[in-house]
């Protein structure tokens, strides 16, 4: 049971602001929710939660468990993606014939921190069709011009999945229309699904109360972006960001779950690192391992997705995960299977582990929850 709160409580607590809660089912947004409650009214604090359509069972148990026990309702939101969907109906129907006749012309990407300085791009390859890699540029190839009779091969396959209309899987839906799912540099699965439908709520809050703050449940040591954000941005408009726990440690989070008598996510006991997506593309080679020990039937749902977006690529393959390589950021991709295989080999990924293999145990944490 959660710490129980009385009018008497609320009482003493200031009551001019309200707070927005973004809430993912995490340590670190469960920890921002119960501090939120020890410095405000109840009544001053709502939550929201972006469901992403590729999300655990548990998540939800998790939420209405912690709806429960802070008595704080959390709002979920789902994005639509139908007037988008066909409108990228309409665009592969009239545009893709000419341009796929036509092909592309490449182009050189950045692929490093934003901090390194990228110096004078390199000129164009000889070989425009190649990936290429020179320092930190890499060359993302040129289409080859298509035939009529692949051209038009390739649009009606793509129109046949999108005639079908949208799935209501958020997640699904948004990489069908992309025709290829997110990635490290590309990540837009967070905009999409979490920031769009949450800052659209907020929105909606400030209309209502006049200002609000959201509140994030971000932590410096998480990642270097995450170091540099401060921990309060007036963004304007009525709205405030505010990053409460920007400086506490994961031993602090849960610090603040026993405070108040929370319960973790249960999913950080069975070796899960993040308990958002399920999984996640940036889930690490241990955390694909337990997801395939344990919840097998999420890698069986991807690989159909995987041939569903395929259908809508031009180049007629999707992958949801970077390949296996020698090391966790191989550059090129391979499907779903090959990363569960891979994640079964020892460091370097070209031996099988049989100790990796073996079932995980009951409880499995990194964070020492099994202590």
């Amino acid at each position: 049971m959660g710490t129980i709160r009385t009018p008497a409580d609320d009482a003493t607590l200031p009551n001019a602001t309200h707070i927005l809660v973004s809430n993912s089912s995490g340590k670190d947004s469960t920890a921002t929710l119960l501090l939120a409650t020890e410095q405000h009214p109840l009544e001053n604090i709502s939550s929201v939660f972006c469901d992403t359509g590729n999300e655990h069972p548990l998540v939800y148990e998790y939420l209405r468990y912690l709806e429960d026990a802070i008595r704080v309702p959390i709002k979920v939101l789902r994005q639509d993606f139908t007037g988008w969907w066909w409108h990228r109906h309409g665009y592969v129907r009239d545009k893709w014939p000419e341009k796929l006749r036509k092909g592309g012309t490449g182009r050189w990407a950045w692929n490093a921190p934003k901090e390194v300085d990228p110096g004078e791009k390199p000129a164009k390859p000889l070989d425009i069709y190649t990936t290429q890699q020179i320092g930190h540029w890499k060359w993302k190839p040129a289409q080859r011009p298509m035939s009529d009779i692949e051209a038009d091969d390739i649009v009606a396959r793509t129109l046949a999945v999108f005639d079908k209309g949208p799935t209501g899987n958020p997640y699904l839906d948004m990489c069908i229309i992309k025709g290829r799912f997110p990635s490290r540099t590309r990540q837009f699965c967070t905009e999409f699904l979490k920031t769009k439908p949450a800052t659209e709520y907020a929105l909606e809050l400030i209309e209502q109360y006049g200002a609000i703050e959201s509140w994030q449940g971000v932590r410096a040591d998480e990642s270097r972006n995450r170091a540099n954000l401060a921990e309060r941005e007036d963004v304007g408009g009525g709205l405030t960001i505010v990053r409460p726990i920007h400086k506490w440690t994961a031993e602090m989070v849960f610090e603040q779950h026993r405070k108040h008598g929370i319960k973790p996510n249960p999913l950080y006991s069975m070796g899960m690192g993040r308990v958002g997506c399920m999984p996640c593309i940036n889930a690490s080679k241990d955390e694909v391992l337990e997801i395939s020990k344990r919840f097998p039937e999420h890698f069986d749902r991807i690989e159909e997705w995987e041939l569903l977006v395929g259908e809508a690529s031009k180049r007629r393959n999707a992958t949801f995960f970077p390949s296996p390589g020698d090391n966790d950021t191989a550059m090129e991709r391979g499907n779903v299977r090959q990363v569960i295989k891979w994640s079964k080999t020892s460091r370097g990924g070209n031996q099988y582990d049989f100790i990796r293999q073996d079932d995980s145990p009951a409880c499995s944490s990194s964070y020492g929850l099994c202590e």
